[in-house]
């Protein structure tokens, strides 16, 4: 709840609202995801960025602190969100996100 609470404004105090919030919104990508929608590639972009920034506090304390296993933790979560974001980015999958999975003949 704490690494999130700089990006929500103080809202981290509403209770399970926020987290019903979050999940609400992930579903929402994850359908966009499941049915090739365009604006949900790029919210899942969007929130892989979101969430390398929110580790690099983290991991930034994690190596002035000595501290190996969250160093270990937030490297892992940042290398997770490389890949979700190299894959992403990827000129056939964003060709498949426009034109839905169905390409025209040739």
């Amino acid at each position: 709840m704490m690494l999130g609470s700089a990006l929500l404004g103080g809202l981290e105090l509403a209770g399970p609202f926020m987290f019903l919030l979050a999940a609400a919104v992930g579903f929402g990508v994850g359908a966009g995801l499941w049915g090739l929608h365009n604006w949900a590639r790029w919210a899942a972009i969007g929130i892989a960025l979101a969430g390398m920034v929110a580790l690099l506090p983290d991991v930034s304390s994690a190596v002035v602190d000595f501290r190996f296993s969250k160093l270990a933790w937030g490297g892992l979560g940042i290398m997770g969100r490389v890949v979700i974001l190299q894959y992403l980015l990827q000129a056939p999958v964003a060709e498949a996100f426009t034109y839905r999975g169905v390409r025209e003949p040739r």
